[in-house]
């Protein structure tokens, strides 16, 4: 049976019954379901029973000649009474077993490709099985069902299995990718850190730099302008800067200058410095009505509306 399922045990077992019954029924000494396969029809149950002369596995080459071949050749019943009356039956191969009487109906797949033939004979004519011909029709239907749900169980099998493939393609093709990304992720690491031992290199680089080339010149100006207190504020914010940018300075109070102005920004280091209004005025030569009212817009730009807040304490905050 190529591209075709395999009849189970269990289905065999309910064609053994099917043709038992059929025969006691019939009152027939053989009820065959026969496959046809490769020019040859083949016993597939036989009925049980000492008058039963066929054997299963038994073959017969197809030719006009056999009752069965009849019944696959016209798609259709045959119905023979009496073989040895018929010029065209009476020397067909049955008659080896004296089976003169047939009755006979073809068994198809649901494409409506053969499977083979169900049928009744007996030695005589037989009354009884030419009235149960209708009955014959309803058990090759019973067949005719179990071999389309062979076929839609087969069917369904293929199915899963093709699923159960493509699961597994695609299982597989997450798991790929799923490595390619923690490779990806690995390189990446990698990569981090080596950008993160650059950065630190390169930044151990600018303190050593400018704690040894610019801060020692910063304090030789300070010594310098010791009596000029402008310069000496302004030499102040410059030392205190460059040792935040030497001590891992956090960001915070620089992103909180973001949104200032120049001079705002200036204020902010000073006021940071513990400068009142009254020495930041006169580090910027500016009046101390201008420098409140820049503390003022600092305050509303940092969010401090509350006068109970501190500036100066919010701003160390971010140091």
């Amino acid at each position: 049976m190529q591209n075709k399922p395999v009849i189970t045990t269990e289905t065999l077992t309910k064609w053994q019954y099917v043709v038992d019954q059929i025969s006691e029924i019939a009152e027939v000494p053989a009820t065959l379901i026969m496959h046809a396969h490769d020019q040859k029809n083949n016993v597939f149950v036989k009925s049980t029973g000492n008058e039963n002369p066929y054997v299963e596995g038994q073959s017969f080459q197809l030719h006009d000649k056999l009752y069965c071949f009849g019944v696959l050749e016209n798609d259709a019943e045959l119905c023979v009474e009496d073989a040895t009356c018929d010029p065209h039956w009476y020397d067909n191969p049955d008659m080896e077993y004296g089976m003169s009487f047939y009755v006979g109906l073809p068994l198809k797949w649901p494409d409506g490709s053969i499977f083979g033939t169900i049928c009744m004979l007996d030695r005589f004519r037989n009354k009884r099985a030419l009235s149960f011909r209708n009955g014959l029709r309803q058990f090759c239907r019973i067949v005719e069902d179990d071999l389309a749900m062979l076929e839609e169980i087969e069917h369904r099998k293929k199915a899963e299995t093709r699923l159960q493939q493509e699961l597994d393609a695609r299982e597989a093709i997450i798991n790929k990718r799923t490595r390619d990304l923690e490779d990806a992720n690995t390189a990446l690491r990698v990569l981090l850190m080596g950008v993160e031992i650059s950065k630190n290199e390169v930044e151990e680089r600018i303190v050593q730099q400018i704690r040894g080339l610019v801060l020692p010149h910063v304090g030789r100006l300070q010594q310098l302008v010791a009596d000029d207190n402008r310069a000496l504020s302004h030499l102040d914010i410059v030392e205190m800067n460059l040792k935040n940018i030497t001590s891992d300075f956090t960001g915070k109070l620089a992103q909180a200058m973001e949104g200032l102005t120049p001079t705002e920004a200036e204020i902010v280091q000073l006021i940071v410095q513990g400068r009142s209004t009254k020495e930041i005025a006169k580090t910027l030569s500016r009046g101390t009505s201008t420098v409140d009212f820049h503390r003022n817009n600092i305050r509303q730009k940092l969010g401090l509306t509350h006068r109970g807040k501190n500036l100066r304490q919010h701003l160390t905050t971010l140091v």
